[in-house]
């Protein structure tokens, strides 16, 4: 039996069906599905350095004055990217490894600025006339707290953050959300394509590519045609990738309403 009869066969459309079966009852759960996930990723970008010399001088970094070690700018984007819309979210920023000086937060696409949250607020103010305390200082160069009154599926909010590495490695700063049913996700900032990133598009244009040797080796009888067709959508798989990932995007945005 020759590979074009195997395709023909009922065993590999039994196969195929049980397969397209799974799959969708696989994407059916997960548009069903509820739990709410935020992910974000981190960008850094270095600034600014100190650096002493001997022969060709010294380089130095102040924050108000003060010498620092190197200077980052920091941006951090939040997407909500669960079927929810939430209220009154508190997100907390913190870092063990760079000192947080100056930040930045807004709700993309709308002239929201987000502020912190009541309680950071109370634990930062300091009165008129006075200097913060060592534990407030601690606080301020370590972590944030910021409110959002309303925070809709598919938005994004943004924060940036002038900071100060205490090492010569680039620094690490992480979120984290404490609400119900809410699951916080640190991604790898990766290469779209049309809004989509390379590695998801090219998985779903290679799902679309073996589903699609079966109605090639149906309808065409000349071998070295499908294999010209094969080759040719195995360069291009990412753009119906790409499409199709984000018409099921779509699709579970209508299904959530």
């Amino acid at each position: 039996m020759n590979i074009l009869n195997l395709l023909k066969s009922q065993y590999t459309s039994m196969i195929f069906g049980g397969l397209a079966g799974i799959v969708t009852a696989w994407v059916t759960q997960r548009i069903l599905n509820k739990r709410g996930v935020f992910s974000y990723f981190v960008n850094h970008n270095r600034v600014g350095f100190s650096s002493d010399d001997k022969v060709f001088g010294k380089v130095s970094v102040t924050w108000n004055d003060n010498p620092v070690r190197n200077l980052y700018f920091s941006t951090i984007e939040l997407k909500n990217e669960s079927l929810n819309d939430y209220e009154n979210v508190t997100i907390k920023a913190y870092t063990a490894d760079t000192l947080l000086l100056s930040d930045h937060a807004v709700l993309v696409d709308s002239p929201d600025i987000l502020k912190w949250s009541p309680e950071f607020n109370q634990m930062l103010y300091v009165e008129p006339g006075k200097k913060p305390s060592e534990i407030q200082q601690d606080v301020y160069n370590s972590k944030r707290e910021y409110l959002i009154p309303v925070f809709n599926r598919g938005q994004v909010v943004r924060i940036s953050y002038i900071n100060s590495a205490n090492t010569d490695k680039v620094p690490s700063i992480w979120l984290s959300a404490n609400v119900k049913g809410v699951r916080v996700r640190l991604k790898t900032p990766q290469k779209q394509i049309f809004g989509v990133s390379q590695p998801i598009a090219a998985i779903a244009g290679v799902m679309i590519g073996l589903f699609g040797i079966i109605p090639l080796a149906v309808f065409i009888k000349t071998n070295w045609i499908i294999a010209i067709i094969a080759m040719v959508f195995g360069f291009i798989a990412q753009i119906p990738g790409a499409f199709t990932v984000k018409c099921i995007r779509k699709l579970r945005e209508i299904i959530g309403g």
